[in-house]
């Protein structure tokens, strides 16, 4: 029986509670203090060079890092005029979560692997004036039982760290860093955020600041199903998927939405839009503006159309594996997983048929450096800041 985690009728993310969970995660990761380094930007991504070319090392930055089930992600960034610069990233594919469904354990080559990335993340993090970060890792070692022994690892050799959170913590953090891409003229968004282990999908509504920063999620309803990309095509497969195969993956999926659903209760889809944060969206985003390589500038905050969306999936499912892997916002390492995320968005879209879908290709570790600032009062303070 799957677990679902489910929450109703939320709170602003930015409430007393979860500054409190903050204050108490983050005493160890602060090295010399530091407030006050206002003014923001929405989220910007791309590099920050200094006028010699050269990174600005000395700059005051903040870093989050999310271990997830397939990927390990990091990102590094200065506070601006309205929310934040990205000075430097990291990403790379590591599997943690491969063969899990079946073991329950995390195995000794997903755990090199692993280390491996959060060892060029250290050096990265290193390299930087880090005020604060945040370092999480969510749902492979959640439910992994060498998952703590694995944390306990990955400080003796790296030095980092992390932090493995529950479900609530995480969908949260999708909505902080999301929020700015919510239709103000909306009623609100459906975000749904699928990962390697597991899927989070979210009633959002945003909620315009008067700190200077970006608006703040309000969370109306979530539910979390430990089923992801790397879980459903290794249960599935996802080299050779017919389309019973991806309906198969679907109808297993749907049933887990009802409960969520039936939370956020009568509804007109035409007044709501789909807000879509994971590998899987950026991807038919991607093949769906038929790009030569993936440009995240043209990505993120992009609107698709339901048919537009139904057109690529189809193509997808149409594609044979090798054709999948050589795509260019696809390629080898996740050709595999694609078809699987496309069967959960499926479901998703049944469950909320809306007209539109907005891409993300930002989510947790831009909501935890949203946190991070907002818990700064960096917005307060913008006399001196850089933009």
């Amino acid at each position: 029986m799957v677990d679902e985690t489910h929450m109703w009728a939320g709170e602003r993310v930015t409430d007393k509670s979860a500054r409190d969970e903050r204050s108490r995660a983050r005493t160890r990761h602060r090295p010399g203090g530091g407030n006050g380094y206002g003014g923001a930007s929405s989220g910007a991504m791309g590099r920050d060079p200094a006028p010699n070319g050269r990174p600005r090392n000395n700059d005051p930055c903040y870093a989050a890092l999310d271990l997830g089930t397939n990927n390990c992600r990091l990102l590094v960034a200065r506070p601006t005029v309205g929310g934040f610069r990205v000075v430097d990233a990291f990403s790379r594919i590591v599997r943690l979560g491969e063969g899990l469904i079946c073991s329950g354990r995390l195995s000794e080559a997903a755990m090199d692997r692993a280390v491996d990335a959060l060892k060029v993340c250290a050096a990265k993090i290193e390299a930087r004036n880090i005020v604060d970060k945040r370092l999480i890792a969510t749902e492979a070692c959640r439910s992994a039982v060498n998952g703590a022994e694995f944390i306990d690892r990955v400080a003796r050799e790296t030095g980092l760290e992390l932090e493995i959170v529950d479900r609530e913590t995480e969908a949260r953090l999708a909505a902080s860093g999301c929020t700015p891409l919510v239709d103000s003229t909306s009623d609100g968004a459906v975000l749904f955020d699928i990962g390697g282990g597991s899927t989070e999908v979210v009633w959002l509504d945003r909620l315009e600041t008067r700190d200077g920063g970006p608006p703040a999620a309000v969370i109306r309803a979530w539910v979390s199903v430990p089923l992801g990309v790397v879980t459903v095509a290794e249960r599935h497969g996802g080299v050779k998927v017919t389309r019973d195969d991806f309906e198969a993956m679907v109808d297993e999926f749907s049933p887990h939405l009802a409960g969520f659903v039936k939370a956020v209760g009568p509804h007109n889809c035409g007044r709501l839009h789909l807000l879509g944060t994971s590998g899987t969206v950026t991807t038919i985003a991607g093949v769906h503006l038929d790009l030569p390589r993936y440009d995240r500038s043209q990505v993120d905050g992009t609107w698709l159309g339901a048919e537009q969306v139904r057109v690529v999936v189809d193509r997808l499912i149409a594609m044979p594996f090798a054709e999948r892997a050589a795509n260019p916002c696809i390629g080898v390492e996740r050709a595999d997983l694609v078809l699987a995320g496309c069967a959960i968005l499926e479901a998703v879209r049944r469950a909320f048929p809306c007209d539109r879908l907005r891409v993300a290709d930002r989510g947790l570790r831009e909501g935890i450096l949203v946190e991070l600032m907002r818990a700064d009062s960096v917005w307060r303070h913008r006399s001196g800041v850089p933009t």
